[in-house]
Order: C-alpha cells, then structure tokens, then sequence
C-alpha cells in the first residue's frame, strides 16, 4: 500500500472538521443589536484590510512567479503560485471565522466561563485545523504529483517544484505578518497613548476613534497573520525533511549509521507526510479534551488538549516508524525530540510571559519607579529570556543528530511542527478573547460578563505568546534542516570550504547576523510612524468633535481604520524586498560560499532577536494586565500608566518585528535554495 495517499486524506479530514466547528460556533447566539453592529464593523474593517493587502501582494507574486518561470522553470512557478495562494486562504479563514467568533462568546459569557471557553476554543480551532489541513494537502499534493506525474519513469524526482510551494507560502506569511503587525500595533498603540494615558478612559472604551482599529488588528496581526505564518513554518519544514530523506547520501549515512534497510530507506520522503497525517488524527481528538476541571484554570484547560494531541502523536509516530521504517528507534526517537522540544519551549515561554511567574511580577513591581524602569525591566526579562530556549534548541539538535544525523534534525522539527492543528487553536482563542472583551465594553454588558472576558483574555496574552515561542523554535530546527538541504544543492557543495576562517563565509556571516537588526529596525519603525498618525487623529478627534468624552457624539472610527490600513501596506514593503533581495545580492556577487555564511548569520541572530522581542513584548504586555487586576495601585495609578508606556514598547516587539523574523529567516532560505544553482551557474562563469 502506499500510505503517502494518507497525507492528502488527513488533510481534508481536518478541512472538514474546521468546517463542522465553524458551523458550530455560527450556530451560537450574536448577542444584542448593539454588539452585532460593532461586530459588524470589526469584521468589515479587518477583511477590507486583508483583500487590499492581499491584492498589493499579489501584484509582487505575480511578477516574482514570471521571473521564476524564465529562469528557474514553469512547475516552480506554479509550486509558488499554489504556496501563496494557500497561505492567503488560511489567513482568510482564520479570519472569517475570528471576527465572528467574537461577538459570540462574548454573549457566552453572559452563561459563564465554560460556555465562552468552548465557544473561543473552538472558533480557534478552526483556524488551527485549517492551517494544518490545508499545509498538509499543498506539500503532499504536490509531492504525489511530482511522482507520479512530473517523473519520468527511470529518473530521480525534481523536487524544485516543492520548493517553490515552500517560498510562496514563505512569503505570503511575511508579509501577512509584517503587514498585520504594523496594522494591530499601531492602532493598539495609538489607542493606548491617548485613550488610557492622556484621556484616562479604559482600553476598550467606545469613545476612543482608535478603538474599532485595535480590534481589527487583533484579527489581521494574530489571526490572518499567526495562520499564515504557521501555514509557511509547517509546509517549509515538511519541505526541508522531505529534501533531506530524497537525498541518497543522506540515505546511505542512515543505512550505515543507524542499521535502516535499504528498502526502509526508499520511504525517508514520504515518512515526513506520515507523521503530519498522524498529528492530524491526534489533534482533532485532542480538540474534544479542552474542558475546564474542578479548579476552573483557562490555561489548564487548554494544556489538556495540547498534552492528549501529543501524547496520542506518539503513538501514532511509533505506528509510522513501524509501517514505513520498519519501527527504526533512531529516527523514532528523534520523532521524540521534537515533541520534547515542543513541550519545552511551551513551558518555558509561558514562565517568561505568564501573570503567575517572576518575570511579569518583575516587570509590573519596577512600574512603581515610573515608566523608565519599566522599560529598563522590560529588556531585561527579554535578554534573560534568549537563554533557556537556545539551551532546549540545542540540545534538541545534539540529540537528534545522535539519533539519525541530520535527518533526525528535520524528522525532529516535522513532529514538532506536526501538532499545529492543537497549537494555532490555543493561540487563535487569544485575538476572540480580546475582540469578545472590547466588545462587552463597548456593549455596556454587565460587569460579571466583562469580568469573564477580562479573565479568557488575560489567558490568551499567555496563549499567544507561548505560539511566538513555539514558531520562533520550530523555526531553528526547520533552517538547521533547510540549510543542510541548501548546502546539498550546491553543485560541488561537497568541495565548498565553509570554514570560518575563510574571510568570504565571515563576510557572509556578518552580513546575515545583521540583517534580522536591520528587518526588526524597518518593522519598529514602520509601526511607530503608523501609531503618529492614529495618536494625531484620536487628539484631532477629541478636540474637534464636541461631547464625545460625554458620550454625545460618536468617534469617527472608520478614519482610523482607513489611515493604519495605508501605513501598513506602504511600511510593509521595504522589509519584505529586503528578505527576498538581500540573499540574491550576496549570492551573485559574493558566491555561495558567502550566501552560506549569511544563511547561518541569519538562522542565529534571528532566532536569539525573536526570542527576546516576543518574550519580552509578552512580559510588558502581561505586566501592565498584571497591575490592572488591582496590584500596585490597579488601573489609572502612575504604576498603571508607566506600564501602559512599557507595552506600547512592547507591543511592535512581540506583535510585528518579533514573529515576522520566523518568515525572514525562511523566505532567504528558500530564495537560496531555489536559486542556488543559477548563482552557482553564473559565479563559475563569471
């Protein structure tokens, strides 16, 4: 039997479920007149914004797909036409659902807390299953194809095609990403400065003109975008294993190295699309273990169907080991690794960002001093922070690379990538959550309703933060093994002398170790220019419009939306072209040698930027809920307002530059990988 027919059928099964519950949460009550108007509008503002962005887009795909036509081939072309495409539909769905999903469990919680979990929970789940499902369909679709199809019989398969999937999924989520983040940070941000520290109203309050963008930024930035972003991380890693296991020297190590047969050897490809099946199967049954308990905890709640999705995986994994691989330990334990690291990086993120832990306590306690040392602290906790994830990550790939070489590296970050479905779930409850909160507010629903928006909310800080963590992990497994796959395209890459001390790879290097600071600088700047404007428009706004701090007249919302939407798609550019223009420059006219070294210069000071923009993003953010659950003085103290400066800070570090460096550091590997033989090509001839 050949079981890679399981991938695409997996993947359709989680399309299907996704489909049964956002019937499921559609079917729920949309509450009053008023909060359906303002759900209305939330959702008109965030798909006008995501149809522009992705027609800007389009535009640069369409035009980078011709150039990949002529000068690489017609199938890669296509392979990235397909991956954008993809990765837009998953932003689109976890979008549609989100915005609808809101104003529901906010009218849930009016039955209390379990009902709005379950409602929340699921309206994520759909954006997680969809992720996965349609990641799965687009990199095992494709793979059939190129076999069956794409293959002469006789000859070794072309995987280029796989990819172009790769990158036009990469760059969708980049700029899915760094587009969203500008729009939801600046409106935060804007509506924070004025709203809650110079006119002292509360966050969601329906007098600010911002308010209405910051709720449609929650959806753009953390649902159109984390979908995208998750879409591109599982089909790039898939990828990256399917590359290595097609590679035969990498089939003759294992063979050699860690007794596999040679027949077992002929499925190292195809394993890969195995275990994202079985994920599948484990997440969908892990959907219907998030329920809360006897101790009412939100986060404990939602940890069961996380750890029953991974506990479940590893049964399923020794089932693929045993059906394909003839139950080898080597790469079932690497299989292992990444679940370990998984686990891992979800504890330690959520230490770093969650309200019950030193780190957040920290920050919130130095708010008392003014907002100076809230910042200083606020840095601080991000620093520290880089420390224990790069410590797992290591060693995660010692480890894996014992167990099965460089192939346990990209087996270990595929099981990892491979419980998406459950992990996008958990982190798209947390933009439903806050959109419910805001709505309640503005609603005027009663105190004990905003009160349990107020508590699913503040989980879903936490949420969010421990997906950014998991992506930002599984991103340095992922270009481990891309890069490995990069090296093994270079033709005589076996002879390419990539030692340090050869000054062409430190060039290189130093190159790559720079551009993430260069990137994180055009995204803080992009969303500080953004917030100006929303922060001139909300004072224009109260000074000109009579009785509107009365309550009198209404804010002119729409202005505000209209401006973020314009700033994020002009800002969004330049970091975007840097991504895809920075490793083609270095290739061509420094050579391989120097595009390798930017590669490792990039996969390294991203990874370690990543992780302390959004660890440290989280813990300002999570430091100012802190305070307003009534500590140091509770909202509206000077303990308040520092923090609120704190998390204006934070805000563009966790939101925008932090997780869009995931899809940077993969849209230059795959650029590199598709190019690498066209650069080759020329620099020999040159």
């Amino acid at each position: 039997m050949d079981y890679t027919i399981l991938a695409p059928i997996a993947g359709a099964l989680a399309l299907v479920f996704a489909g049964y519950l956002a019937y499921a949460v559609l079917k729920e009550n949309a509450g009053s007149q008023r909060m359906k108007e303002i759900s209305g509008a939330v959702q008109e503002g965030a798909m006008a914004y995501l149809n522009r962005q992705y027609t800007t887009i389009g535009i640069f795909a369409i035009v980078l797909a011709i150039i990949l036509g002529v000068f690489i081939g017609v199938w890669v072309a296509i392979g990235f036409l397909v991956g954008a495409v993809l990765s837009a539909v998953a932003g689109y769905i976890g979008m549609n659902i989100s915005v609808r999903a809101n104003v529901r469990t906010a009218e849930a919680a009016k039955s209390g807390l379990d009902k709005a979990l379950s409602v929340a929970f699921k309206g994520g789940a759909v954006t997680g299953l969809a992720v996965v499902g349609l990641g799965l369909i687009g990199i095992s679709g494709f793979y059939i194809l190129i076999a069956n199809f794409l293959t002469p019989a006789g000859s070794e398969m072309n995987l280029a095609p796989l990819i172009g999937l790769g990158f036009g999924a990469s760059l969708i989520s980049l700029f899915a990403r760094v587009g969203g983040g500008i729009f939801t940070k600046a409106a935060d941000v804007g509506a924070d400065l004025v709203g809650k520290v110079e006119a002292g109203i509360p966050e969601d309050d329906p007098r600010n003109p911002a308010v209405i963008a910051d709720n449609v930024g929650d959806n753009v930035g953390d649902c159109a975008g984390m979908g995208a972003d998750l879409f591109e991380t599982y089909v790039v890693t898939g990828l990256a294993a399917i590359l290595l296991g097609s590679f035969p020297e990498i089939q003759n190590y294992l063979i050699a190295n860690i007794g596999l047969s040679a027949a077992a050897a002929e499925n190292l490809a195809t394993y890969p699309l195995l275990l994202g099946a079985m994920a599948i199967f484990a997440s969908i049954i892990g959907v219907f273990f998030v329920r809360l308990g006897s101790s009412k905890k939100i986060m404990g709640a939602l940890y069961k169907g996380l750890i029953a999705s991974t506990i479940i995986s590893i049964g399923l994994f020794f089932l693929a080991t045993e059906i394909l691989l003839d139950g080898n330990w080597g790469i079932f334990l690497s299989s292992l690794v990444g679940l370990g690291v998984m686990a891992s990086m979800v504890v330690i993120t959520e230490y770093y960002t969650g309200t019950d832990h030193r780190p957040v306590k920290e920050v919130a306690k130095s708010s008392q001093t003014g907002a100076g040392t809230n910042i200083i602290t606020g840095i601080a906790m991000g620093l520290e922070a880089t420390a224990l994830p790069v410590l797992v990550i290591i060693i995660g790939i010692f480890l894996a690379y014992q167990f099965a070489g460089l192939y346990g590296i990209a087996i270990a970050a595929m099981a990892m990538l491979s419980v998406t479905g459950i992990i996008v779930a958990v982190d798209s409850y947390g933009p439903i959550t806050d959109n419910a909160g805001g709505i309640a507010e503005m609603a005027d629903l009663p105190s004990e309703v905003r009160k349990i928006t107020d508590a699913l909310d503040a989980v879903g800080n936490t949420t969010k933060a421990v997906t950014k963590g998991y992506a930002i992990g599984s991103a340095a497994l992922a270009a481990l093994a891309l890069f490995a796959a990069f090296k093994a395209e270079i033709p005589g890459g076996e002879l390419l002398d990539l030692s340090i001390d050869q000054p062409i790879v430190l060039i290189g290097l130093f190159i790559g170790g720079a551009l993430p600071f260069l990137f994180s600088a055009f995204c803080m700047q992009a969303v500080g220019k953004a917030a100006f404007a929303i922060v001139s428009e909300v004072r224009r706004q109260f000074k000109e419009i009579p009785g509107i701090m009365e309550g009198k007249a209404k804010p002119d919302y729409g202005k505000c939306v209209d401006i973020v939407t314009l700033a994020a798609l002009k800002q969004m550019a330049a970091p975007g072209i840097l991504a895809v223009i920075a490793p083609l420059i270095v290739g061509f006219v420094l050579g391989p040698a120097a595009l390798s070294g930017l590669l490792l210069g990039v996969i390294v000071t991203g990874l370690l930027l990543a992780i302390h923009m959004t660890s440290g993003g989280a813990a300002w953010d999570n430091g100012k809920k802190y305070i307003e659950t009534g500590n140091y003085g509770g909202k509206g103290s000077d303990a308040h307002k520092a923090a609120v400066v704190g998390d204006t800070v934070g805000d563009p570090y966790k939101d925008t530059a932090g997780p869009a460096l995931n899809a940077l550091i993969k849209v230059m590997n795959t650029v590199s990988l598709i190019f690498i033989g066209l650069i080759s090509t020329y620099y020999l001839l040159k």
